[in-house]
Protein backbone atom coordinates (compact mmCIF):
# COMPACT_ATOMS: atom_id res chain seq x y z
CA UNK A 1 0.00 0.00 0.00
CA UNK A 2 1.97 3.46 -0.98
CA UNK A 3 -1.04 5.72 -0.58
CA UNK A 4 -0.58 7.22 2.72
CA UNK A 5 -2.96 10.23 4.00
CA UNK A 6 -2.19 12.12 7.09
CA UNK A 7 -4.92 13.89 9.35
CA UNK A 8 -6.12 15.86 12.23
CA UNK A 9 -8.75 15.46 14.80
CA UNK A 10 -11.50 13.21 13.11
CA UNK A 11 -14.31 15.48 14.81
CA UNK A 12 -12.87 18.54 13.57
CA UNK A 13 -10.70 18.32 10.69
CA UNK A 14 -13.12 19.50 8.16
CA UNK A 15 -10.13 19.20 5.42
CA UNK A 16 -9.05 16.01 6.49
CA UNK A 17 -12.30 14.61 6.44
CA UNK A 18 -12.87 15.26 2.95
CA UNK A 19 -9.91 13.34 0.85
CA UNK A 20 -10.18 10.55 3.13
CA UNK A 21 -14.15 10.05 3.00
CA UNK A 22 -12.92 10.55 -1.09
CA UNK A 23 -10.32 7.59 -0.50
CA UNK A 24 -12.71 5.54 1.48
CA UNK A 25 -16.10 5.14 -0.45
CA UNK A 26 -13.92 4.98 -3.53
CA UNK A 27 -12.24 2.11 -3.04
CA UNK A 28 -8.86 3.51 -2.90
CA UNK A 29 -6.76 1.79 -0.67
CA UNK A 30 -4.52 3.96 1.73
CA UNK A 31 -2.61 3.74 5.22
CA UNK A 32 -3.83 6.97 7.65
CA UNK A 33 -1.93 8.65 10.81
CA UNK A 34 -4.00 10.64 12.78
CA UNK A 35 -2.06 13.68 14.75
CA UNK A 36 -3.67 15.70 16.93
CA UNK A 37 -4.00 19.65 16.19
CA UNK A 38 -2.74 22.57 18.48
CA UNK A 39 -1.13 20.91 20.87
CA UNK A 40 2.76 21.01 21.77
CA UNK A 41 4.95 19.40 18.74
CA UNK A 42 1.69 18.76 16.14
CA UNK A 43 2.60 21.75 13.83
CA UNK A 44 6.60 20.27 13.95
CA UNK A 45 5.33 16.70 13.32
CA UNK A 46 3.28 18.05 10.39
CA UNK A 47 6.51 20.16 8.66
CA UNK A 48 8.43 17.41 8.88
CA UNK A 49 6.03 16.09 6.46
CA UNK A 50 4.90 18.71 4.26
CA UNK A 51 6.07 22.38 3.69
CA UNK A 52 2.77 23.94 4.28
CA UNK A 53 2.74 22.02 7.96
CA UNK A 54 -1.69 21.60 7.66
CA UNK A 55 -3.73 18.87 7.25
CA UNK A 56 -4.32 16.56 4.94
CA UNK A 57 -1.14 15.60 3.77
CA UNK A 58 -0.63 12.72 0.91
CA UNK A 59 2.14 10.81 0.48
CA UNK A 60 2.63 8.34 -2.92
CA UNK A 61 6.05 7.05 -3.06
CA UNK A 62 8.05 10.32 -3.65
CA UNK A 63 4.85 12.58 -4.12
CA UNK A 64 3.85 14.50 -1.41
CA UNK A 65 0.62 16.27 -1.69
CA UNK A 66 -1.13 18.70 0.76
CA UNK A 67 -4.38 20.47 0.68
CA UNK A 68 -7.20 18.77 -0.01
CA UNK A 69 -8.57 19.65 -3.21
CA UNK A 70 -5.03 18.95 -4.54
CA UNK A 71 -5.03 15.44 -2.99
CA UNK A 72 -8.69 14.74 -4.50
CA UNK A 73 -7.23 15.48 -7.84
CA UNK A 74 -4.18 13.26 -7.52
CA UNK A 75 -6.32 10.62 -6.64
CA UNK A 76 -8.34 11.46 -9.42
CA UNK A 77 -5.96 11.28 -11.95
CA UNK A 78 -3.81 8.24 -10.37
CA UNK A 79 -7.01 6.13 -10.27
CA UNK A 80 -8.90 6.90 -13.62
CA UNK A 81 -11.72 4.18 -13.19
CA UNK A 82 -13.03 5.62 -9.54
CA UNK A 83 -14.97 8.49 -10.77
CA UNK A 84 -13.52 11.23 -8.77
CA UNK A 85 -14.76 13.45 -11.05
CA UNK A 86 -18.08 13.03 -13.50
CA UNK A 87 -17.35 11.28 -16.65
CA UNK A 88 -19.56 13.87 -18.66
CA UNK A 89 -17.39 17.09 -19.77
CA UNK A 90 -20.55 19.71 -18.67
CA UNK A 91 -20.82 17.87 -15.35
CA UNK A 92 -17.32 17.73 -14.66
CA UNK A 93 -16.65 21.31 -15.50
CA UNK A 94 -19.30 22.23 -13.28
CA UNK A 95 -18.67 19.79 -10.03
CA UNK A 96 -14.87 21.64 -10.56
CA UNK A 97 -16.29 25.13 -10.48
CA UNK A 98 -17.88 24.51 -7.04
CA UNK A 99 -15.70 22.84 -5.19
CA UNK A 100 -13.16 25.17 -5.88
CA UNK A 101 -15.91 27.41 -4.28
CA UNK A 102 -16.68 25.47 -1.14
CA UNK A 103 -12.50 25.44 -1.28
CA UNK A 104 -12.04 29.12 -1.91
CA UNK A 105 -15.70 30.78 -0.23
CA UNK A 106 -18.25 30.66 2.68
CA UNK A 107 -15.86 31.55 5.53
CA UNK A 108 -18.68 33.31 7.39
CA UNK A 109 -20.55 29.63 8.09
CA UNK A 110 -16.57 27.93 8.59
CA UNK A 111 -16.65 30.50 11.39
CA UNK A 112 -19.46 30.09 13.19
CA UNK A 113 -20.44 26.47 12.92
CA UNK A 114 -17.32 24.90 13.10
CA UNK A 115 -17.30 20.47 12.28
CA UNK A 116 -17.95 19.11 15.71
CA UNK A 117 -19.74 15.69 15.61
CA UNK A 118 -20.13 14.79 19.07
CA UNK A 119 -21.61 18.28 19.40
CA UNK A 120 -25.37 17.45 19.99
CA UNK A 121 -27.88 18.78 17.73
CA UNK A 122 -29.04 22.08 18.78
CA UNK A 123 -30.24 24.86 16.28
CA UNK A 124 -27.86 27.71 16.13
CA UNK A 125 -28.81 31.32 14.96
CA UNK A 126 -27.31 32.33 12.59
CA UNK A 127 -25.35 36.35 11.39
CA UNK A 128 -26.28 37.57 8.23
CA UNK A 129 -23.23 36.38 6.70
CA UNK A 130 -23.45 33.08 7.25
CA UNK A 131 -27.28 32.76 6.67
CA UNK A 132 -26.07 33.92 3.04
CA UNK A 133 -24.03 31.27 2.77
CA UNK A 134 -26.43 28.74 3.37
CA UNK A 135 -28.85 30.27 0.71
CA UNK A 136 -26.27 29.65 -1.65
CA UNK A 137 -25.05 26.12 -0.87
CA UNK A 138 -28.99 25.09 -0.95
CA UNK A 139 -28.95 26.94 -4.04
CA UNK A 140 -26.03 25.03 -5.63
CA UNK A 141 -27.13 21.72 -4.13
CA UNK A 142 -30.20 22.01 -5.43
CA UNK A 143 -29.26 22.81 -8.78
CA UNK A 144 -26.56 20.29 -9.34
CA UNK A 145 -28.95 17.65 -8.22
CA UNK A 146 -31.91 18.98 -11.10
CA UNK A 147 -29.48 18.82 -13.70
CA UNK A 148 -27.05 16.09 -13.15
CA UNK A 149 -28.46 13.98 -10.04
CA UNK A 150 -30.51 11.25 -12.30
CA UNK A 151 -28.47 8.70 -11.83
CA UNK A 152 -28.20 8.35 -7.90
CA UNK A 153 -28.40 10.64 -5.08
CA UNK A 154 -25.75 12.61 -4.81
CA UNK A 155 -24.96 15.75 -6.61
CA UNK A 156 -24.08 14.12 -9.73
CA UNK A 157 -25.67 11.34 -9.51
CA UNK A 158 -23.16 8.96 -8.17
CA UNK A 159 -20.27 9.68 -5.50
CA UNK A 160 -18.05 12.40 -6.80
CA UNK A 161 -15.03 14.86 -5.13
CA UNK A 162 -17.68 17.68 -4.91
CA UNK A 163 -19.77 14.90 -2.23
CA UNK A 164 -16.23 15.29 -0.37
CA UNK A 165 -15.53 18.81 -0.64
CA UNK A 166 -19.53 19.49 1.02
CA UNK A 167 -19.59 16.59 3.20
CA UNK A 168 -18.09 18.82 6.19
CA UNK A 169 -20.98 21.35 5.17
CA UNK A 170 -23.61 18.30 5.26
CA UNK A 171 -21.95 17.89 9.11
CA UNK A 172 -22.32 22.05 10.08
CA UNK A 173 -25.91 22.40 8.90
CA UNK A 174 -27.08 18.81 10.50
CA UNK A 175 -24.97 19.56 13.75
CA UNK A 176 -26.27 23.10 14.20
CA UNK A 177 -30.25 22.04 13.03
CA UNK A 178 -29.65 24.48 9.83
CA UNK A 179 -32.90 24.47 7.46
CA UNK A 180 -32.03 23.85 3.57
CA UNK A 181 -34.91 22.89 1.01
CA UNK A 182 -36.44 19.38 0.93
CA UNK A 183 -33.52 18.50 -2.38
CA UNK A 184 -31.11 19.54 -0.12
CA UNK A 185 -32.18 17.86 3.02
CA UNK A 186 -32.48 14.61 1.31
CA UNK A 187 -28.38 14.90 -0.26
CA UNK A 188 -28.01 15.77 2.94
CA UNK A 189 -29.55 11.58 4.38
CA UNK A 190 -27.31 10.34 1.48
CA UNK A 191 -24.31 11.39 1.82
CA UNK A 192 -24.72 11.31 6.19
CA UNK A 193 -25.86 7.64 4.91
CA UNK A 194 -22.19 6.25 3.39
CA UNK A 195 -20.24 3.50 5.34
CA UNK A 196 -17.50 6.04 5.11
CA UNK A 197 -19.08 8.48 6.45
CA UNK A 198 -20.09 6.36 9.70
CA UNK A 199 -17.09 5.16 10.44
CA UNK A 200 -15.33 8.53 10.81
CA UNK A 201 -18.53 9.79 13.03
CA UNK A 202 -17.77 6.97 14.89
CA UNK A 203 -14.11 7.62 15.03
CA UNK A 204 -14.51 10.94 15.46
CA UNK A 205 -17.11 10.38 18.77
CA UNK A 206 -14.64 8.02 20.29
CA UNK A 207 -11.53 10.40 20.29
CA UNK A 208 -10.50 12.34 23.73
CA UNK A 209 -9.22 15.31 22.91
CA UNK A 210 -11.08 18.91 23.12
CA UNK A 211 -10.72 21.67 21.55
CA UNK A 212 -12.03 24.50 23.03
CA UNK A 213 -12.22 27.16 20.17
CA UNK A 214 -13.92 24.43 17.75
CA UNK A 215 -16.49 23.84 21.09
CA UNK A 216 -19.74 26.20 19.96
Amino acid sequence: MSLHLIIGNRNYSSWSFRPWLALRTAGIAFAETVIPLYIPGAKEQLLARSPAGKVPILSDGAVTVWDSLAILEYAADRFPDAGLWPRDPLARATARAISAEMHAGFMPLRRACPMNMRRPVKRLALGDDAATDVIRIDALWTDARARFGGGGPFLFGTFTAADAMYAPVVSRLHTYAIAVGAASAAYMAAVMALPAWQEWERAARAEEWVLEHFEV
